[in-house]
């Protein structure tokens, strides 16, 4: 894509189908290879019986990654955040959201060079995240978020992509906290969960700086409807002079 990158945010699930409950990295694999993304945002990754990161990333073709596992999960072992990319990853670091007693949440953020067709690069700033159940704890993440280093000292026109499990039931987060803090979003809410049939926009991307919107959709495939129990939704994202 010239002089731009393409970004999958998932819920994969800790790799377990959204009706037959089947743990199956390859079909997860499978279903987000089918959109090429340069750009993989992952909510809900594993790390007990096998590195489900790193599994996936090399299935994908996509020799950088970052992995948080911050989530103790029932039976041992811990889940969380990744990014997985086409483009080197210069630096990462985990930002915690958590608002105790609430299970442990946070935002993955990783600074990725991009190199554009004419030979020069810049440096995008990538937000993966998973917010919590409840509204007023979203809320507070987020406002926790954008109140964060580096985040909220970077200048308004630098590049930043945020994605992830928004959780948003209500469609609200977008214009009490993202819309404020400089971000936009697409006009129309995708529904994404349960995959089988969505009815709940819990997953989504927003950008914020010199990049624009090409097009958002989301993951329609038969993979896509099983391999988790959410749907992925991919943007085409363009950098602006």
């Amino acid at each position: 894509m010239s002089d731009g990158f393409r970004v999958l945010t998932y819920n994969i699930h800790k790799c377990v189908g959204g009706l037959d409950r089947r743990y199956d990295p390859e079909r997860v694999s499978l279903a987000i290879s089918h959109f090429v993304p340069d750009i993989v945002f992952l909510q809900e990754v594993a790390a007990a019986l096998e590195d489900q990161a790193g599994v996936v990333a090399q299935k994908l073709g996509l020799r950088h990654r970052i992995f948080v596992p911050h989530v103790p999960r029932r039976g041992g072992g811990h889940y969380g955040n990744a990014i997985l990319s086409r483009h080197p990853i210069r630096s990462a670091e985990h930002i915690d959201l958590t608002i105790p007693p609430k299970k442990r949440r946070g935002v993955l953020h990783a600074r990725i060079r991009i190199r554009s067709k004419d030979g020069s690069s810049r440096t995008l700033h990538a937000y993966n995240l998973h917010l919590g159940l409840s509204g007023i704890e979203r809320r507070i993440q987020l406002r926790r978020f954008v109140e964060s280093r580096p985040f909220a000292h970077l200048h308004a026109r630098t590049p930043i992509v945020l994605g992830g499990d928004f959780n948003d039931v209500w469609g609200t987060l977008g214009k009490a906290v993202l819309i404020p803090a400089g971000f936009h979003g697409t006009h129309a809410r995708l529904p994404t969960f349960p995959s089988f049939a969505p009815v709940r926009a819990l997953d989504a991307i927003y950008l914020r700086g010199d990049l624009s919107f090409r097009e958002v959709h989301r993951g329609d495939t038969e993979l896509a409807k099983r391999a988790s129990d959410h749907r992925p939704v991919i943007a085409d994202i363009a950098f602006r002079a």
